[in-house]
C-alpha cells in the first residue's frame, strides 16, 4: 500500500489470497459495478486486504478503463476495450465470440493457466534531483509483461525485458545502481523502507547478505510469499555456481536453471563463461524453450490466434506455417526517447507486410502498445528483446529475415549479434547501421560527399576528451555513441564541467566512446526524414525545429513545411540526404538532422532506420512512410509501390513535445540536448500561427488572448525579446518584467512595469503567478546555472498551469499563435480531409471499407484538432 499500481511489481493471477479473499473480491467488485450503475464497457476497482485478518477495503472505483486494462487485456487475451465498444452500442457478453478461441463466448471469465509479471519503467536518470521513492503519484514512463509458467521465470523474464541493463534479477555493477550509499547493512536497511525503484534489487542484496525474510517483510512489507520465491532464486545461484563442470553441463541442470527465468548471460557470469558458449552447451543438450498459446480459459479450449509466450516446458504449440514470413523486432517499453512513435512504425510495417502475402511475425514485450495486440500481426511472441529469446524464435519460425530499423535503438542494439549468428537483416546492410554509428567512420563519407559538420572528435577517457574539446572549442557538445533520446548528451562551456561530465555521466571504453562535437549556438535546425529502396530516395518531409539549436529534436516543436528556412538550404538538405542514403546503401528510412548557421547547411547526425517523427510526417503528408519502407525492404522498389515523389502538404503541420515536469516537481523544466518528453501532440491548419495555437491547446499548454505577460530574460536575449515584447504590447497585454528587463524594454519604447525579484521584496513575480496576474511566462535561464529565482519562477508556473516557454523561438511562435487565436476560431477538418488537400484532390475523402481488423492509425491520431 502507499505505492501507485503504476509504480508496482504486479503478478497474476494473485499469488498470496486465499479462496475465500478471492470469492469475497469478487463478489465486492460486482456489487460496486451495480450500485454505481455501470451497465456496459469497462470498470476498475481497486481493492486493500489486510494479509493478517482478512479485511478488505475498497480504495476506488473508476467507471471506466483504466491502465491496468491494457495490462489485463495482454495477460488474459481478453480485450477489454474491444469488447466494451461492442456492449455499449447494444451487444450482451453472451452474444460476443471470445476473439481468443472463437467459440467461447465473452460471458466466461479468463483463466489463466501462466503467471503474469508486469514491471514498471522509471527515468529517474533523466531528472537529476528528482524525488526517486516511490508513492501514490505515478512516476513511471512504461512497463514490461513476462509471462511464464512459474513466478520465478515471469519475475526474471520481466526485469530482463525492461532494457534497463539488468540481465535478470542482478544486482548493480555499483552500489550506486542499486541507490545504496555505501554497503554497510545499516545502510542497506534503511533503503529497504523506502519504495523506490531499486528495491527488488536491494531485496537480492539483503538476502545475500543473510537478512532473513521476517526482517525483510517488516522493512519492505512484501508479501513473505514473494521473498521465499526470491531466497529460492538466489539459493539456485549458489547452488548453480558450486556444481563441478560435469554436473553444471547437464541438460537436466540446465532446464532446472532455465524454468526458473535464468537467462544465458547470467548462467554465464554465475560460472565464468560468454553467452555464447552457455547458448552452445544448452542447444547441444538440446535445451530450448517451449511456446505456449494465450487461450484465456486455462487450455479448456484451443486457441484460435498464435499469441505465444516461451517457457522451458515439455510441448510447444502453434507449429510452424510454411508460409513465407518476416520478423518484426518491436521497441521494448515505453521510456523517454522510445515510445509509441516506433510501435507505430512496427504496426503500419506488420498490416503492409501482410497485405502483401506475408506471415507477420511480432515479438514484443510492452503490454501498451498496438503491435502486442493479438490480432495485428500474424503470430505474437510476448518476449523480451534480447538476442537470447529473439534467436530463440528465429530459429524455430526460420523466416525470411528481421526487420530491426523501425523499433528504435532496441532492436539496433541487436543487430550485430543476430548478424554473427547468420540471422538475416532485412533492409539496411547493418554495416551502413554500424558506419552512421561510428563518427570516425562517418566522418570519412561526409568528407567524400562534400558535406559540412561542425568539428568533432571520439574520446575514450576525460585527458582525451578535454583535447579535442580544446581543439573544436568551447561550447562543446558531448554525447556517448549508440544512444536514443539523447541519453547523458550535455552542452559544456570549460574544461572542468567536461571532466565533470565524465566523472557522472558516462563510463567510457573503446566500445563506447564519447562524442563531441563544436556546439553550434543560435543555429536553425532541422529533420529530414526519407525512404530509399536501395537506388531511389525519395523525401518524406522536411521539418524544421521551433526551438534554436541545443535543443534535443524530440523535445522542440517542429513544423511542416519549414517556415523561416531558405528554399536554398532546403535544397541543399534535400539533395544531402538523398547523396547519404545512397552512400550508405538504404534501404528503408533514413533520417539526417541538420542545422544552418551563417549560410552554411551542416550535417549534425545521420541515422538510417525509423526516427521519432515517422508518426508525424507520415500523418502530415498523407502517406505512412514506415508501411512503404516495410515494403522496400520486402524487396519492392518505390517505383513499383507508387511513391517516387516528396508530398509537400498545402498546410501546416506542427508537432509539440509533452512533458511530465508536473510528476517531477524537483527538476528544473530547462530544455537542453538530453530528451525529457514523454509524448507529442500535433496541430494542423492553414497557417503557421493557427497550427502551432492549436497544438498548444493539445499539449495542455493553451495560450491567452489577453492579459499580461510577464518576461525575464538572460542579458544576451534582452535584444531578442524587443520586438517579441513590442508584439505583445501591441496586441494589447500588459508586460512585466524583472527590473533589468523592465529598464532594457522601457528604453526601447515599451512600456514594462517594474516586479520585484523573489528575495528583493514582495509582491515579487511568484506572487503574480500565485493570485493569477499573469497569462504567460517568458523566462529564459541566466547562462549555464539557472539561477534560484527563475527556477522558483518555473516551478510556480508548473504548479499553476501558467504557460510558460524558455526559449525565445518558442515565445516568438506563441505571438504568432495568439495573433491567429484573437483574429478568427481555428478551422477543423478530419485528418482524412487534411490528407486529400495534400494529395491534390477534394477536401472530402473518398469512402473508407469496412474495417474488418484492427487497423490503428498509430499515435497521436486523436491530438489533430484539440
Amino acid at each position: 500500500m502507499g505505492v501507485h499500481t503504476g509504480d508496482s511489481i504486479t503478478v497474476a493471477p494473485a499469488m498470496t489470497l486465499t479462496d475465500r479473499e478471492y470469492q469475497l473480491m469478487r463478489d465486492a467488485a460486482l456489487a460496486v459495478i451495480r450500485e454505481i450503475g455501470v451497465d456496459a464497457g469497462g470498470c476498475n476497482i481497486q481493492f486493500a486486504i489486510n494479509p493478517r485478518d482478512g479485511t478488505m477495503l475498497v480504495i476506488e472505483m473508476n467507471p471506466r478503463v483504466s491502465r491496468s486494462s491494457a495490462l489485463a487485456s495482454k495477460a488474459t487475451g481478453y480485450p477489454i476495450a474491444r469488447i466494451g465498444t461492442k456492449l455499449a452500442v447494444g451487444y450482451r457478453l453472451d452474444e460476443l465470440a471470445n476473439d481468443i478461441t472463437l467459440k467461447t463466448p465473452a460471458s466466461f471469465e479468463p483463466v489463466l493457466d501462466y503467471v503474469v509479471v508486469k514491471v514498471p519503467r522509471f527515468a529517474f536518470e533523466k531528472f537529476a534531483g528528482a524525488d526517486p521513492r516511490l508513492t501514490t503519484q505515478m512516476k513511471s514512463v512504461g512497463e514490461s509483461m513476462a509471462i511464464g509458467r512459474t513466478f520465478k521465470e515471469a519475475f526474471q523474464k520481466g526485469l530482463r525485458a525492461l532494457e534497463s541493463g539488468r540481465i535478470g534479477w542482478a544486482v548493480g555493477t555499483t552500489l550506486a545502481d542499486d541507490r545504496l550509499a555505501d554497503d554497510s547493512v545499516a545502510a542497506l536497511r534503511g533503503a529497504l523502507r523506502q519504495p523506490t525503484p531499486e528495491r527488488v534489487f536491494q531485496i537480492k542484496r539483503a538476502i545475500t547478505a543473510g537478512i532473513s525474510l521476517a526482517d525483510l517483510h517488516e522493512m519492505t512489507s512484501v508479501d513473505p510469499w514473494f521473498l521465499a520465491e526470491m531466497q529460492q532464486l538466489v539459493g539456485a545461484e549458489v547452488w548453480y555456481s558450486g556444481l563441478s563442470p560435469a554436473e553444471a553441463h547437464q541438460a537436466a541442470t540446465l532446464r532446472t536453471m532455465k524454468r526458473m527465468g535464468f537467462s544465458d548471460r547470467q548462467l554465464g557470469i554465475l560460472r565464468g563463461e560468454s553467452e555464447i558458449i552457455v547458448r552452445a552447451r544448452r542447444w547441444a543438450a538440446d535445451v530450448r524453450p517451449a511456446y505456449k498459446m494465450v487461450d484465456t480459459c486455462a487450455g479448456e479450449f484451443p486457441s484460435a490466434t498464435p499469441y505465444l509466450y516461451g517457457s522451458y516446458d515439455e510441448e510447444s504449440e502453434a507449429p510452424r506455417t510454411g508460409r513465407r514470413s518476416i520478423v518484426i523486432l518491436g521497441s521494448g517499453p515505453n521510456r523517454i526517447g522510445q515510445g509509441v512513435e516506433f510501435d507505430y512504425c512496427c504496426v503500419r510495417a506488420a498490416l503492409a507486410l501482410r497485405d502483401q502475402g506475408f506471415e507477420t511475425i511480432m515479438i514484443n514485450s510492452n503490454p501498451e502498445t498496438v503491435s502486442t495486440d493479438f490480432d495485428v500481426s500474424d503470430k505474437l511472441y510476448f518476449e523480451p528483446l534480447t538476442l537470447e529469446d529473439v534467436l530463440e524464435i528465429v530459429d524455430r519460425e526460420q523466416p525470411e529475415g528481421v526487420i530491426v530499423q523501425l523499433g528504435g535503438q532496441t532492436p539496433l542494439k541487436l543487430t550485430r549479434g543476430l548478424a554473427a549468428a547468420g540471422v538475416r537483416i532485412l533492409g539496411t546492410p547493418p554495416d551502413a547501421i554500424d558506419t552512421a554509428e561510428d563518427r570516425r567512420r562517418f566522418a570519412l563519407i561526409a568528407d567524400q560527399l562534400g558535406l559540412h559538420q561542425p568539428e568533432s572528435g571520439t574520446a575514450t577517457s576525460a585527458d582525451e576528451a578535454a583535447a579535442i574539446a580544446i581543439r573544436v572549442g568551447y561550447p562543446a557538445l558531448l554525447r556517448p555513441s549508440y544512444v536514443l533520446g539523447g541519453r547523458a548528451m550535455q552542452v559544456v562551456y570549460d574544461e572542468p564541467s567536461l571532466r565533470e561530465y565524465f566523472a557522472r555521466a558516462v563510463r567510457a571504453s573503446e566500445e563506447r566512446p564519447v562524442l563531441i562535437d563544436r556546439f553550434l549556438e543560435d543555429a536553425f535546425e532541422a529533420d529530414v526524414d526519407a525512404v530509399a529502396d536501395g537506388h531511389q530516395v525519395v523525401i518524406g518531409g522536411v521539418m524544421q525545429h521551433i526551438e534554436d539549436a541545443g535543443i534535443h529534436s524530440g523535445d522542440s516543436a517542429c513544423v511542416l513545411p519549414p517556415y523561416l528556412i531558405g528554399e536554398r538550404d532546403l535544397a541543399v538538405m534535400r539533395d544531402q540526404t538523398v547523396a547519404l542514403a545512397k552512400a550508405l546503401g538504404v534501404v528503408g528510412l533514413i533520417n539526417v538532422q541538420f542545422a544552418v548557421k551563417g549560410g552554411v547547411v551542416y550535417v549534425l547526425e545521420v541515422n538510417p532506420r525509423a526516427s521519432r517523427t515517422i508518426p508525424f510526417v507520415s500523418k502530415a503528408i498523407g502517406v505512412s512512410l514506415a508501411a512503404v519502407a516495410a515494403r522496400v525492404m520486402a524487396g519492392e522498389t518505390l517505383a513499383a509501390i507508387g511513391f517516387t515523389e516528396e508530398v509537400i502538404p498545402p498546410y501546416v503541420a506542427v508537432k509539440e513535445a509533452v512533458f511530465p515536469f508536473s510528476k517531477f516537481r524537483e527538476f528544473d523544466p530547462i530544455l537542453g540536448p538530453e530528451m525529457r518528453s514523454t509524448g507529442e501532440v500535433m496541430g494542423i491548419s492553414d497557417s503557421f500561427g493557427s497550427a502551432f495555437a492549436k497544438a498548444q491547446l493539445a499539449a495542455d499548454n493553451g495560450l491567452p488572448t489577453s492579459g499580461a505577460i510577464f518576461i525575464t530574460v538572460n542579458d544576451s536575449d534582452k535584444a531578442t525579446v524587443v520586438p517579441i515584447a513590442r508584439r505583445f504590447h501591441e496586441m494589447g497585454f500588459r508586460l512585466f518584467a524583472t527590473e533589468g528587463t523592465a529598464r532594457y524594454l522601457r528604453g526601447r519604447g515599451i512600456p514594462a512595469e517594474r516586479v520585484f525579484k523573489v528575495h528583493d521584496g514582495r509582491p515579487h513575480a511568484i506572487d503574480l503567478i500565485v493570485n493569477r496576474d499573469v497569462q504567460l511566462l517568458i523566462n529564459t535561464p541566466l547562462g549555464k546555472h539557472a539561477h534560484l529565482d527563475d527556477y522558483s519562477l518555473r516551478q510556480a508556473a508548473i504548479a499553476h498551469r501558467v504557460p510558460y516557454t524558455t526559449t525565445l523561438s518558442a515565445a516568438s511562435a506563441a505571438c504568432d499563435a495568439i495573433l491567429s487565436l484573437r483574429s478568427r476560431p481555428p478551422a477543423v477538418k478530419s485528418l482524412q480531409e487534411w490528407q486529400a488537400l495534400a494529395r491534390g484532390g477534394s477536401e472530402r475523402p473518398a469512402p473508407r471499407p469496412p474495417v474488418t481488423r484492427a487497423t490503428p492509425d498509430g499515435p497521436m491520431a486523436a491530438a489533430v484538432s484539440p
